[in-house]
């Protein structure tokens, strides 16, 4: 079985020039696997944009097609009743993904969670502003944007940042532009290149690449990148205005009086930090969990002690945020600079993906839960509503890891990668011009990026390249997944709506800003790949 081989290069040979089965009985060799390629990305294309069918059955869908296409056998695919030492591609793919994401992303998701549940975004948002001035506002929204969206999902961020957004812009008079993008480019950085988001973790999985090297090649792209959205955002902000959307300002206001008065009934308290959402505002989850236009509605919050009314100190906010990415780095470091040792081991045992971000929850839960008055009943709550949305995003992620068990275990990678090669188009250029293609054709981030990992990943396989050049491939791809954001992507219409912006501005802001953010990060990655 070609996927199960310990070198890639047989199984490779093997499977273009032995098999006949398939599509290429018709169009054999090398041609008969670009075809099913290219029919494969149209077909997941169909399935998403008019068929409409959910991204994991689409993906899931066009991978044993794929296969089948390629001429790999059912067995080969889906294995047999009876237990063999092969594992099938279907299992190999899903397993082999998800044994690694699916514990940073439900531990990074319950993080989020805590922090925004706990208050910790207004605290943070309150004291920047104190400390950028009102002049400043636009910058301070942006660096909140930053930090915030570190941990939590690019919707979360908009749900618990957006009553800031609209004070803001109320004081100052000003477009709501001024305020809104610079936080939106802030929270779709991080939700790209950063992990624990799922694209970039789920790209370092497929590629084999440490998140240490992610994280860090991931800032060294994403910083330039915000900066020169921010600039883009002053120079809309000052050109268009949009004024404050009174219903979603009213909306505010009434939740937090309706969060006060709950707090004050007997029996009936509000959670630690909780809002209760406006009435059409969208739910926490990722970003692209949904591929309609419409924000589903916000789950209710269990029932637990009222929030204390002290805000959130910034250094405690900064302490959890910071943890877990200043131990992975840790880690990472150590074993390029150290000689294997004890010490060598603990660093790296602590700066693990899954012990550094159980440690940052465990900070979470003590020093903005227990400390502040929460039950443990009510972290319990809070972490498990958390993790409801997270379900989609799992399975998307996982059928990306069969896309790319069977684009390698049948052929169809490697001649993608003889044909690339022939053409002279570096691999870092062509991630990005695949996840740019998918994500303008079908709007979801997640699925470009996934698709595109999978498509890339055997391409490197082999080739010698450095975990560096390889996280950087990662920020070509994740760069390429928030390029144009426009009608097709629910993120477009949760901006559109949350801040009351006409269609055609949104398009003109928020469609350029992200294209700035894409373009400028893929452009820092190209020359940082020169130099690694």
């Amino acid at each position: 079985m070609p996927f199960t081989s310990g070198r890639s290069g047989t199984s490779v040979t093997y499977a273009a020039e032995g098999r006949t089965g398939g599509l290429l009985a018709l169009v054999p060799g090398t041609a008969g696997l670009l075809t099913v390629a290219a029919l494969g990305i149209a077909l997941l294309l169909l399935l998403i944009i008019k068929v409409r069918l959910q991204p994991f059955v689409a993906l899931l869908a066009v991978s044993v097609a794929v296969g089948l296409g390629a001429g790999l056998s059912v067995t080969e695919l889906f294995g047999t009743v009876q237990k063999s030492g092969a594992v099938p591609l279907v299992e190999a793919g899903m397993g082999g993904t998800l044994g690694h994401i699916a514990v940073i992303i439900g531990l990074g998701t319950m993080l989020g969670s805590v922090l925004e549940v706990s208050g910790g975004a207004e605290a943070l948002s309150a004291r920047l502003l104190a400390l950028f001035g009102e002049r400043r506002a636009p910058l301070a929204m942006g660096v909140t944007g930053v930090l915030f969206g570190i941990p939590v999902f690019f919707d979360v961020g908009i749900f618990v940042l957006a009553p800031i957004v609209y004070a803001a812009a109320r004081r100052s008079g000003k477009s709501i532009l001024l305020y809104a993008l610079p936080m939106l480019a802030g929270l779709s950085m991080t939700h790209a290149f950063l992990p624990p988001h799922p694209g970039p973790v789920a790209a370092a999985g497929l590629l084999h690449v440490d998140l240490g090297w992610v994280i860090l090649m991931g800032a060294a792209a994403g910083l330039p990148a915000v900066l020169a959205a921010w600039g883009y955002a002053a120079w809309i902000g000052r050109r268009v205005f949009v004024p404050v959307p009174a219903d979603m300002a009213e909306a505010a206001e009434e939740a937090k009086r309706a969060v006060a008065a709950q707090s004050r009934a007997p029996g009936e308290r509000a959670a630690p930090g909780e809002r209760a959402a406006p009435e059409g505002r969208a739910a926490p989850g990722e970003r692209d969990a949904s591929e309609s236009p419409v924000a589903p509605e916000s789950p209710a919050a269990p029932e637990s002690p009222a929030a204390p009314e002290s805000p959130v100190a910034l250094g405690t906010l900064l302490a959890v945020i910071g943890t877990p990415l200043l131990l992975i780095l840790l880690a990472t470091f150590s074993s390029v600079v150290f000689a294997p040792s004890t010490g060598r081991s603990v660093v790296e045992f602590f700066g693990h993906p899954f012990v550094a971000l159980t440690i940052a929850l465990l900070l979470a839960y003590w020093l903005l839960g227990l400390r502040r008055g929460w039950s443990r009943a009510s972290l319990e709550a809070v972490s498990t509503a958390s993790l409801k949305p997270v379900g989609n995003i799992l399975l998307v992620v996982g059928a990306g890891g069969i896309f790319g068990a069977v684009l390698k275990g049948s052929g169809v990678a490697q001649a993608l990668a003889g044909t690339f090669d022939g053409a002279g188009l570096p691999v870092i250029v062509l991630a990005w011009l695949l996840a740019v293609v998918l994500r303008v054709a079908q709007g979801s981030a997640t699925v470009a990026i996934v698709t595109t990992a999978g498509i890339v990943a055997p391409l490197l396989s082999g080739s010698g390249s450095s975990q560096a050049h390889l996280a950087l491939v990662i920020v070509a791809v994740s760069a390429g997944s928030i390029f144009a954001s426009h009608v097709n992507d629910g993120g477009f219409w949760m901006v559109a709506k949350y801040f009351g912006i006409p269609e055609r501005e949104t398009l003109k802001s928020w469609t350029v800003l992200e294209s700035v953010l894409s373009v400028a990060g893929f452009a820092v990655a190209g020359i940082l790949s020169v130099m690694v």
